[in-house]
């Protein structure tokens, strides 16, 4: 029933194959049904890696397994045969497999549950606590397993074919624990940081990002390694995986005995992002949107003149004479090469707003079609979110080439080494998966990956062009963009303190589930009158809690608005009010000056967190357990998550400074609770014992921070 081969253990029953593989720090599950993947004998491999569906692991050849071995050589995995760390052996009809901390067991009826490995004096799967098991509900009358029987007749692995297809609905299912907590999975527009009791749909939109990557409180993380469209329901009673059209289950699990250790070896198996350049760690200026060269230079020329410091200044959309032109409207931007130069003697990097759209009279659109670069419609016309426009597809080689060698000619030949992907999800009509298909597949199939391979195509071209240390702005990501230098931002959000609340939980949840560069739009993006006072307390607070976001970037559509300048090209879209700092009257523009220059004395700070991101995988931002987690049982029965489980409401800005965001109107004082340790609130400089929970002030002009007591230096 079960073979063991080198790190790797097959079970082939019937119509199913089931792979558990040691990757990294981790195992990789991988079973099918589909009749093309059923090898002629038992012994034969899961297909080529180009048959599967895109995963988002890295290569298991490039990865360094764990050094740690536990002790005892199993008898039916000689150690020659396998990885160093890893261990296989069978058992009473059953077969196990150890990688680092986690052990799967195999029950004979293809039953899977995965333990904290066991201390290093025994071997056995019972010395460990059970973390994750399937939900099981049947009865086999082929094997004798003793796992639990039920006349439900319900599998913990379902493969529903789709007819006349070689895909299937697959539907995994997983016990549920009562006690358990569970964090990750993108960004989604909801007030909760605790997934648990929560259905999550997987799919990408604007403002939300599937990231399928989940942290539990129980010591395990799970990667959903499938990018078709889906949801999963993490229920009181039941942990359900849904994906719609797929060949395979393929997920990837770890242990650890922190969330830092679960982290890091979810980051080592899906890649970490780039270094941060020196421009990323200070003051960003957006608004939609900039209407002319002379326009965005007189704003960058009074920053200048305000001797108020600015890293990146940003021109977004319809700067173009057509969509898929990828190249600046002359009309408006007459001379890019004087304003990039203009811009870089002042010290600030210029940033363009890039759409993966083309319409039919761009002078790509041609080319597009005939080289078959643009996604395809299973009926029908092809359309996007604005205008008569189609869609590159960033899984065609022949789309990416096309749109980064327009991009080289007109934006990085230049001298502009900094884009806004936009409309990374991407925005299609209605959201209509069924409706699209890509060179790859089916956006039913595929298309979760879209915005990483959007981000891939700037950053393969970048990184051949010789540039190091990429950086590109996104609105949405799926697991591995970090690795393509994927700054994402939380999309077109409504500008309201209820937005705020829901961003602060959805860019904690983001850097938990493997994307620590994250952003939102200061003050959000629609909704926002500068001439009201209670959207200027929106913007003080938003302004207060970006400046200990991972980039501090104040963007907008703000009212009233402002007509366009013409009827062609970059002329014919509006423009919202101004969005400077001194746009809002006197008090704002002083309160943003002082968080200006507190986020520029933090920036030797701020780049360690960087540094760290990009050695190791670390959030930025995180929730406070994942610096304070208390202790981990290594008991049959897990103990309950400490209290720092169940704070949303503030947040670790790196391991010395903690963050108590202002979330409400007319708040002028919040209650904070400080981890164990000495902490000094920086407006007041008092010294606070941790461990408890203490009533802060919190005037307009500050949010509550504290810093640990040996980490002054980083303030005063």
């Amino acid at each position: 029933m079960f073979k063991i081969e080198n790190s790797a253990v097959e079970r082939r029953f019937d119509k199913e194959l089931l792979r558990v593989e040691a990757w990294g720090k981790g195992l990789r599950v991988r079973a099918t049904e589909r009749s093309g993947f059923l090898p002629d004998d038992f012994g034969t491999l899961l297909p080529k890696a180009s048959q599967e569906n895109p995963s988002a692991l890295l290569p298991k050849d490039s990865l360094k397994n764990s050094d740690e071995l536990l002790p005892k050589d199993a008898a039916d995995c000689p150690q020659s045969a396998c990885d160093p760390g890893v261990k296989i052996w069978l058992k009473d009809n059953e077969a196990y497999i150890t990688n680092h901390k986690i052990t799967c067991r195999i029950l004979d009826n293809g039953e899977l549950k995965f333990y904290r490995a066991a201390e290093a004096d025994d071997i056995s799967a019972d010395a460990g606590r059970l973390l994750l098991e399937e939900y099981n509900r049947t009865r086999n009358m082929f094997v004798s397993s003793s796992h639990f029987e039920s006349a439900l007749e319900i599998l913990s692995r379902t493969f529903d074919p789709i007819q006349s297809a070689d895909d299937y609905r697959l539907t995994v299912r997983f016990e549920a624990n009562e006690d358990e907590k569970i964090f990750g999975m993108g960004q989604y527009q909801q007030p909760y940081l605790d997934l648990k009791g929560c259905i999550i749909e997987l799919a990408q939109r604007n403002s939300q990002s599937s990231v399928p990557f989940m942290l539990s409180s129980r010591g395990y993380g799970l990667l959903w390694n499938n990018p078709a469209i889906g949801q999963v329901t993490f229920g009181k009673n039941l942990t359900e995986w849904v994906a719609e059209s797929t060949k395979q289950m393929d997920y990837w699990i770890t242990a650890g005995d922190t969330p830092e250790e679960i982290e890091e070896a979810y980051a080592d198996v899906t890649g970490k992002v780039p270094m941060m350049p020196s421009y990323g760690l200070g003051f960003w200026q957006c608004k939609l949107r900039y209407q002319t060269q002379e326009e965005i230079l007189e704003v960058a020329r009074r920053y200048k003149k305000e001797n108020i410091p600015l890293d990146v200044i940003v021109v977004d959309y319809f700067h173009w004479p057509h969509q898929g032109d990828w190249d600046f409207d002359k009309d408006y931007w007459p001379d890019p090469e004087a304003m990039v130069r203009e811009l870089k003697e002042m010290g600030i990097t210029l940033m363009i707003s890039i759409w993966p759209t083309v319409e039919e009279g761009s002078e790509n659109y041609l080319k597009m079609v005939e080289e078959g670069g643009l996604v395809r419609t299973e009926y029908g016309k092809r359309t996007a979110v604005l205008g008569d426009a189609a869609v590159v597809d960033v899984t065609s080689p022949a789309g990416k080439r096309i749109m980064w060698e327009t991009i080289k000619k007109n934006y990085y030949d230049r001298g502009i080494r900094l884009f806004w992907l936009d409309e990374a999800e991407p925005e299609l009509t209605g959201y209509e998966y069924k409706h699209y298909r890509y060179f790859a597949g089916p956006d039913m199939e595929i298309g979760n990956m879209y915005p990483r391979e959007y981000a891939r195509m700037a950053y393969d071209g970048m990184k051949e062009a010789g540039q190091e240390n990429i950086v590109n702005l996104l609105r949405c990501a799926w697991a591995g963009s970090q690795r393509y230098g994927a700054l994402v931002w939380s999309g077109d959000i409504d500008s309201s303190f209820k937005s705020l609340r829901n961003q602060l939980r959805a860019g904690l949840n983001m850097g938990l589930a493997g994307i620590p560069w994250w952003t939102t739009d200061i003050g959000g993006f629609h909704g926002g009158d500068i001439r009201s006072e209670a959207f200027k307390e929106v913007l003080i607070r938003w302004f207060e809690f970006g400046c200990f976001c991972p980039v501090m970037r104040l963007h907008g559509f703000r009212a009233p608005f402002k007509e366009p300048l013409g009827t062609t090209g970059g002329g014919k879209q509006p423009s919202g009010a101004e969005n400077e700092i001194w746009s809002y009257g006197e008090e704002v523009f002083e309160i943003c000056k002082k968080y200006i220059a507190l986020r520029e004395k933090l920036r030797p700070y701020t780049e360690s967190l960087m540094k760290e991101a990009h050695e190791k995988g670390t959030p930025v931002i995180r929730p406070l357990f994942y610096d304070f987690p208390g202790e981990v049982s290594r008991a049959a029965v897990p103990t309950a998550p400490g209290i720092t489980w169940d704070i949303d409401d503030e947040f670790m800005f790196g391991p010395h400074v903690l963050v108590a965001p202002i979330l409400y109107e007319n708040q002028r004082e919040r209650e904070v609770y400080l981890p164990e340790g000495r902490w000094i609130n920086i407006n007041t400089r008092k010294v606070y014992e941790g461990g408890s929970t203490y009533t802060v002030p919190a005037p307009i002009e500050a949010i509550p921070v504290f810093v640990k007591e040996a980490h002054t230096d980083i303030f005063f």
